[in-house]
């Protein structure tokens, strides 16, 4: 990855301002599925949860109909999409021009699951002729810090699903009955990092971008394991390698 430090990127994330990201979408697909909703939030504490944060949400008619299934997850439907939401181009530009500039500054984006969303949105910007992250910023999107690529390094022994609902608690976060709301996803999100970060010491010494490469070579050594795992299981599947964007070429 070519990307000259800054100041900034060469400092301790923990004190860095994060922007939590999360999306809701037509479907499972980030590479065909579309945006409905995005919420962006900004902790300018970064670790510190007491910090007040800056919501910011988008509610999207994706143009296309939005699947009962998908309604039934996030509570938006095509006729709510199209009465309320907003053209998908004016909301896909301003999406990435805030991740871009926070991205600029050095700054971490914080996602759970950070290559689907941060996939479909990239996707999405392609698909109606916007310029993608990598031609905005001049070079991966960086630096991304995923709570589900921790929480699969450091936990990786600990039983059950890996959902944010369920990794949450084993932090001392509450699961929010409001999941699936993006927003509360994400505030959700930036609570699990914290308490990681408190718990997983070794974080806390890591520069954002040393962290962002740490992570795609943790998610490497997942994506292997568990693609081995499979087979002994008689079980075949496509485990994606690559982190925090997904493979075009699956």
């Amino acid at each position: 990855m070519e990307h000259t430090k800054s100041m900034n990127e060469t400092a301790n994330w923990l004190q860095m301002p994060w922007l939590g990201f999360d999306t809701e979408t037509t479907g499972v697909d980030p590479f065909s599925d579309r945006l409905v909703t995005c919420a962006l939030v900004l902790r300018m504490g970064g670790c510190d949860a007491s910090s007040a944060d800056r919501v910011h949400t988008w509610l999207a008619d994706p143009g296309v109909e939005i699947p009962a299934t998908a309604t039934a997850v996030h509570g938006i439907s095509t006729e709510k999409a199209r009465a309320e939401g907003r053209p998908i181009v004016e909301v896909l530009d301003e999406i990435a021009a805030t991740l871009v500039e926070h991205w600029r500054r050095g700054y971490p984006v914080i996602a759970f699951n950070a290559s689907y969303d941060l996939t479909l949105v990239d996707t999405e910007l392609a698909r109606h002729g916007l310029d993608t992250f990598t031609q905005r910023l001049g070079h991966e999107a960086a630096p991304v810090i995923d709570p589900l690529v921790l929480d699969r390094h450091f936990e990786r022994y600990r039983k059950g699903k890996k959902t944010l609902t369920l990794v949450a608690p084993a932090y001392g976060v509450e699961a929010s009955p409001d999941a699936h709301t993006a927003e509360v996803d994400v505030a959700m999100t930036l609570d699990v990092l914290a308490a990681m970060s408190a718990k997983h010491t070794d974080l806390r010494c890591l520069n954002a971008l040393d962290l962002h490469a740490a992570q795609a070579q943790w998610h490497r050594e997942w994506a292997k394991n568990f693609a081995e795992y499979l087979h002994t299981q008689g079980r075949k599947g496509f485990i994606d390698p690559s982190w925090p964007m997904l493979r075009t070429d699956r």
